[in-house]
């Protein structure tokens, strides 16, 4: 009961802390505090948000199964909503901020320009995932549906990373250090259902215990 209670207290700190980088972004904004080129900081910024949430939304699961603090699961569901959340206002700063709404030259964009095109489909991923975040849509589509359904945050993953990728010029270290994490998730995720599929058949093959 005190485990409970104190996740309860958690979650809004968790919410709040959450909120910071947009609250953060328009503190800036309002205060002359961006740089001479504000849309493409504003860009930037809610970008970077975007992939770092799936990633913290992709590490809760590996993480709970190696530590076996099942509590971060509930924390899975906000980040989750976060990544969207953010992923909504970069795309939006796109579409409003930078074309104006001018659809002809979006459309161009994102036929010409690649990291353009993985960004938009991995945002679009993020659409169902978002849409069938809560229990109720659980219910209706069946625990096993919905984790099929779920596991396009690794797409999400990936084509956010190419997206930063492709975005620069220059690939620095922060875009291999999000790529290396998202590979690592990946091939724990891999690895791990090997291991479920190989200890269940250890198990059948095991001869039962006489009574």
């Amino acid at each position: 009961m005190i485990f409970k209670n104190a996740v309860s207290y958690v979650k809004p700190l968790v919410f709040v802390a959450s909120l910071f980088p947009v609250v953060l972004l328009i503190w800036n904004g309002l205060h002359g505090s961006l740089s001479a080129n504000p849309i493409s900081d504003i860009t930037n910024e809610t970008g970077i948000w975007t992939l770092r949430f799936v990633v913290i939304t992709l590490s809760l699961t590996p993480l709970r199964r190696i530590t076996r603090w099942h509590w971060l699961i509930k924390f899975r569901r906000m980040t989750g909503l976060f990544a969207f959340f953010y992923g909504t206002l970069h795309l939006t700063t796109y579409v409003w901020l930078d074309q104006f709404f001018d659809w002809q030259s979006i459309v161009h964009d994102i036929s010409k320009r690649p990291f353009i095109t993985v960004g938009l489909a991995s945002f679009v991923l993020m659409i169902p995932l978002a849409a069938t975040s809560t229990q109720k849509m659980i219910r209706r589509l069946g625990g096993g549906t919905w984790n099929v359904l779920h596991r396009l945050i690794y797409l999400t993953a990936a084509g956010g990373v190419i997206h930063y990728l492709w975005l620069v010029k220059v690939v620095t270290y922060r875009q291999l250090t999000y790529g290396g994490i998202v590979a690592v998730l990946l091939l724990f995720r891999i690895l791990w259902k090997y291991r479920s599929r190989f200890t269940k058949s250890h198990l059948d093959k095991e001869e039962p215990i006489p009574a």
